[in-house]
């Protein structure tokens, strides 16, 4: 089978995953397996490969994946704990008497969350920083949690453009120099996109605004049982809250947060020790109720876990490439053996590289911005810097395009899309902390991701970091 054909059914199989996860038919775990696993099962009936290496590309997806399910649990866990213990309750207070009935305010407040919170460039991290902190906000203000997410995603996608960010180090090794030049090259379109994750906040809350969000707005009185959901909600937390704990809550979960900014240990870790803590700590030596407030948060725990798992399928047959000995080979290799199996994505990339020279030439740059947020729906970070970008950069050097241009393009709009993407794990994270589902979440962010990154190409352009 060709490199085109296997490309042609790797872009066939993330539009059916996108389209039937669009149209509700199942939850996004399902469509992760099922989908993946129609195209091996193709594959290896045409020969291109044996049921054992199968086995290795999904046993691959597991492995970069793994982590990251250990990660969703255990936070997941961790955070309902705080707020079983009261301790979010005292800081929606404090928040709601800085911001009022301000919707804008807490629109704004959420950006500078998330700009504050991604400068580890950690997108795990910030979600478990952002969506827990503002979700029960928004709740009390009658504001959609789609709109949190946008707000976030684009706010962290400026940030994700710090030189210890991944993908501005992905692109500096694909280019061959220094990560901190590269950034330097790329930092007033990041100042501008800092300015411009601002200005959506507010038009974010006007938005919400118009709809009747606030304390007291049409909202509230839509939802005429909304008062008594309330009172319901709070008589069972405070069955389980801690007042008393308060400030050593608040010490656990800056010490939480400081583990996963120091960056020495995987960042589940974390999360595993403060919920143990959490859980002695709160509620005793005692494992009757340990278990009973485990179980109150175990099923969006496994719902996140099992998203990530039916990720991991998909990431393993679509990312992996094989060796001539069997083994994986991982996304972050770019140049592969001669006689190495080039992954399903690596064949998209080159059906991408194929078809856009011959109309394009010098306006390649601009092009490839543009198209980097619908590409990044269907590619994970590192097959897009690793195998996309060189092959674009070569494509732009016989038109006498210079690799930099080339490069920013890619850099500066792929992140601005990299957390509305299904195949990058912490996408999954965000939207499981804030109980939206994927499409819902791409479907509210995508266009204004797209407007976001395009801006800001437009602003490079302008100041003559890229040609037009």
């Amino acid at each position: 089978m060709s490199s085109t054909l296997v490309g042609i059914l790797g872009m066939l199989t993330i539009v059916a995953i996108v389209v039937t996860l669009f149209k509700s038919k199942t939850q996004p775990a399902i469509a992760f397996i099922v989908f993946p696993a129609i195209l091996g099962l193709i594959l290896v009936l045409a020969g291109r490969y044996s049921f054992d290496d199968l086995a290795t590309m999904v046993k691959s997806g597991f492995s970069s994946t793994g982590p990251t399910a250990a990660l969703f649990v255990f936070s997941v866990l961790y955070f309902g704990v705080m707020t079983d213990a009261g301790m979010f309750d005292v800081i929606i207070g404090k928040l709601m008497k800085l911001v009022g009935d301000n919707v804008i305010g807490v629109t704004v407040v959420t950006a500078i969350i998330a700009l504050v919170g991604h400068l580890d460039g950690g997108g795990a991290s910030t979600f478990c920083i952002v969506i827990p902190a503002m979700l029960p906000v928004f709740k009390r203000m009658h504001m959609r949690p789609t709109t949190l997410l946008r707000i976030a995603v684009l706010s962290m996608g400026v940030l994700n453009l710090m030189p210890w960010a991944g993908p501005t180090m992905r692109a500096a090794s694909v280019l061959g120099i220094e990560a901190g030049s590269l950034w330097h090259t790329i930092l007033p379109i990041q100042i501008f996109g800092i300015v411009l994750s601002l200005a959506h906040a507010v038009l974010a809350g006007i938005q919400e605004k118009a709809r009747g969000a606030g304390l007291h707005g049409k909202l509230a009185e839509i939802e005429g049982n909304i008062e008594v959901v309330e009172e319901v909600e709070e008589k069972k937390e405070n069955e389980l809250a801690r007042p008393k704990l308060f400030l050593f809550n608040v010490a656990l979960t800056i010490a939480v947060i400081v583990m996963l900014i120091w960056d020495v240990f995987p960042s589940y870790v974390p999360f595993m020790l403060g919920l143990s803590v959490a859980l002695f700590v709160n509620y005793g030596l005692s494992a009757k109720m340990h278990k009973k407030i485990i179980n109150l948060h175990a099923g969006p725990a496994l719902m996140m876990c099992s998203t990530l798992m039916g990720a991991a399928v998909l990431m393993g047959i679509l990312t992996t490439s094989l060796g001539a000995d069997g083994k994986a080979i991982s996304a972050k290799v770019m140049e592969l053996p001669a006689d190495a199996i080039p992954s399903v994505v690596r064949c998209l990339a080159g059906i991408v590289s194929s078809i856009l020279p011959a109309a394009l030439g010098q306006h390649l740059p601009l092009i490839i911005g543009i198209l980097s947020v619908p590409l990044a729906l269907a590619f994970d970070t590192d097959s897009y810097f690793y195998g996309m970008l060189p092959v674009m950069m070569g494509i732009g050097q016989a038109f006498g395009v210079n690799a930099l241009p080339v490069a920013i393009a890619m850099v500066v709009c792929r992140n601005c899309a990299t957390f509305i993407s299904p195949m990058v794990p912490a996408t999954l994270l965000g939207t499981g902390l804030a109980e939206v589902d994927i499409k819902d979440h791409i479907k509210a962010s995508f266009f204004y991701v797209w407007g976001f990154s395009i801006l800001c190409m437009v602003f490079a352009a302008i100041c003559g970091i890229m040609p037009l």
